[in-house]
């Protein structure tokens, strides 16, 4: 077994002496000042092995199962001994999740686990090995409704969030903790210093973005891993259905057996609330953070996988264009990966990045990390890019036009619109998608209508959102539509639609930080899972034809009528290398990734008023160059800070 970046455990009690009497020798200071970390950074100078585990239940103000009592979550902490000794209080780093029971957290789907008196001694992931000895308390905290928890899981929504921050609102003496579910005797953290860094991935990552959103006084950072912005767009993408399924069935995966029957109510509410049809609601406007980005005080570092077809990176747009319009302190890591935890695609640059952050942000440390470049790109498996802003300095929304080609195969992508009257009609096939159309994007097929450059002179980056006009016809009385950015060209990527979304899990493992019997900070390594391709689908973006007219409601189409809607392709960063060409496909249902809509429709593109506009860096001198001195029409545009989609997609107001 290797060991990286911690201590063997064996001598862990050894070690901790030798750097305290070490502390001390160096300081010359008095005993509370010995244990104290160096400039620079925070030392594992405390004992994990001897750290205190407890569980503390904290009131939330909630009574989600109407059994006539406040609801509590369970917050099982850990957290070193020595600092409380020493008159000193410490932060606090909190994963806030329903899965400690139902699904484990990570790679190997860890658990928490318990001794025989209840208490805590088992802590997914390497939060506490690798920082309890740095002195943080790691609390990870069941949701409402999940594991040791009262209440309902009620799915993003005012349950959800009020667990986590009530916990927030106890570490700042805001809030009531007691020893039990029930009865039990009050407790307070007066161990704490108030800041609190959130963290997690998924569910918990969406979690952390809520609580940030309700502006809570010491809540001091976010690190959301793949996390929803909107739950809307979770399920749905401007209308279009991305699962078959709601809420409603999420929070009956996840809740706990005894929360079963008392929450019937809050099942009914969910599933009444989130219709298939794709129609806003009250229910999606509660869920969605992004409007309430403003109140955001903690600093945000975002982690996202760009090819995730789970939590989409509309997500990470959005909310990311939301919190620079509010100067937000942010910082983003963007990988080639799926739904993967960077822990398990860049594990050494992460605990030590992830390390700076909290140091900075928790403990007061000046060791730069606000000033670091802003953003780290994923270009080839396993090689990163660095940029001081993101999207990338000079990157401007380019304008580029579907024009009928030359031969029966695909038509042709460029810089001047097409003449009047000039259309493209496809098929919707249900049992086709990006990758069938992607692998034909040069063969005539009736599923899709493609349109590619001529081979690049010079590579081309696309850094951010773009979006999709088109002006479309439908046969019948119902269309969804899809359009896709392609990179035509052989390549080597992770192989993001594997088992393992671009990883493959090997049988070695590395430690990372102290452990015990209960909670080895052991974890597997891993390795990237390559695949070779001829294409890549880099961005993507789905809308239900039906709500064109009114993005809250959908109606029925009126076939043989002309409609015009506005495609959000979700954000990306992505070269794309000189040789290669890019392609815009517009296609009806995306297999596997949006529902077919009720009718199969034939769509006809009006090609003159069909546009894509893109985020090139650069801008339209950038393009001209790429494509061989092609007369760049289209405007150079305005440089962004974030990610803007167009005025008549701006987020849905309030109450809608």
């Amino acid at each position: 077994m290797t060991i990286r970046r911690g201590l063997p455990h064996t001598p862990w009690t050894t070690l901790v002496g030798a750097a305290v009497l070490a502390l001390l020798a160096l300081l010359a200071g008095p005993p509370a000042a010995s244990a104290a970390p160096p400039p620079g950074e925070s030392r594992p100078v405390y004992s994990y092995d001897h750290a205190i585990r407890e569980t503390v239940w904290v009131d939330t103000g909630l009574d989600g199962d109407a059994d006539g009592r406040p609801d509590r979550v369970a917050a099982d902490i850990i957290r070193p001994a020595e600092p409380a000794r020493q008159g000193r209080r410490i932060p606090v780093i909190m994963d806030a999740s329903p899965y400690y029971s139902c699904c484990g957290r990570g790679n190997e789907s860890q658990k928490k686990t318990y001794d025989a008196q209840g208490r805590p001694i088992g802590f997914p992931l390497f939060y506490d090995n690798y920082f309890v000895p740095r002195g943080y308390a790691t609390v990870l905290v069941d949701l409402a409704g999940t594991n040791r928890s009262d209440g309902c899981v009620d799915v993003g929504g005012r349950s959800d969030i009020q667990s986590a921050k009530a916990v927030v609102d106890w570490l700042n003496g805001r809030a009531r903790g007691y020893t039990a579910r029930t009865g039990g005797s009050p407790v307070t953290a007066g161990w704490s210093n108030g800041r609190t860094g959130m963290i997690g991935k998924s569910w918990d990552a969406t979690i952390a973005n809520g609580v940030a959103a309700t502006g809570v006084p010491g809540l001091a950072t976010i690190v959301p891993i793949s996390g929803i912005s909107s739950w809307y767009d979770y399920y749905f993408a401007q209308g279009a259905p991305l699962y078959d399924g709601g809420p409603d069935g999420l929070a009956d995966a996840v809740e706990s057996p005894g929360a079963h029957g008392n929450c019937a109510a809050v099942q009914r509410k969910l599933a009444d609330g989130a219709p298939r049809n794709g129609d806003w609601t009250g229910l999606w406007t509660e869920r969605d953070y992004v409007r309430s980005a403003g109140k955001v005080r903690a600093s945000v570092f975002l982690v996202h996988g760009m090819q995730d077809l789970n939590v989409r990176t509309q997500h990470v747009g959005q909310w990311w264009d939301a919190l620079a319009r509010h100067g937000v302190q942010r910082k983003i890591w963007l990988s080639q990966t799926g739904h993967v935890d960077p822990f398990d695609y860049r594990r050494g640059a992460w605990v030590d990045t992830l390390h700076r952050w909290f140091d900075h942000y928790l403990m007061g440390y000046r060791n730069g990390i606000e000033r670091a470049p802003m953003a780290d790109i994923e270009r080839a498996p396993g090689t990163w890019t660095t940029d001081a802003r993101w999207p990338a300095p000079g990157t401007a929304s380019v304008t580029v036009y579907p024009r009928p080609g030359t031969t029966a195969g695909a038509g042709v992508l460029g810089t001047r619109p097409a003449p009047s009257g000039r259309t493209a009609a496809f098929t919707d096939d249900p049992a086709r998608g990006e990758a069938d159309w992607a692998a034909d994007a040069d063969r005539a097929t009736p599923d899709k209508a493609a349109f590619t450059t001529g081979p690049l002179t010079a590579p081309l980056r696309l850094s951010g959102a773009g979006t999709v006009t088109v002006t479309a016809t439908p046969s019948t009385t119902s269309a969804h539509l899809s359009a896709v950015l392609v990179d035509l060209g052989p390549d080597t990527i992770r192989n993001y639609a594997g088992d393992g979304e671009g990883i493959r899990t090997l049988t070695g493992t590395t430690c990372w930080g102290a452990g015990t019997p209960a909670d080895t900070g052991c974890f597997k390594e891993t390795a990237a899972d390559t695949t070779g391709v001829g294409a890549t689908v880099f961005s993507r973006g789905w809308a239900d034809l039906g709500h064109a007219t009114d993005p809250h409601r959908g109606h029925p189409l009126t076939p043989g009528t002309p409609y015009t809607l506005t495609l959000r392709l979700a954000a990306s960063d992505h070269v794309v290398p000189a040789g290669h060409r890019l392609a815009l496909i517009v296609a009806g249902t995306d297999a596997h990734l949006i529902d077919p809509p009720a009718t199969r429709p034939t769509l006809t593109l009006d090609l003159a008023r069909t546009a894509a506009r893109l985020p090139v860096t650069g801008g339209a001198p950038a393009l001209a160059r790429a494509t061989a001195g092609h007369p760049a029409a289209a405007p150079a545009g305005t440089a962004t800070e974030g990610i803007a989609p167009p005025p008549a997609l701006s987020r849905l107001p309030y109450g809608s």
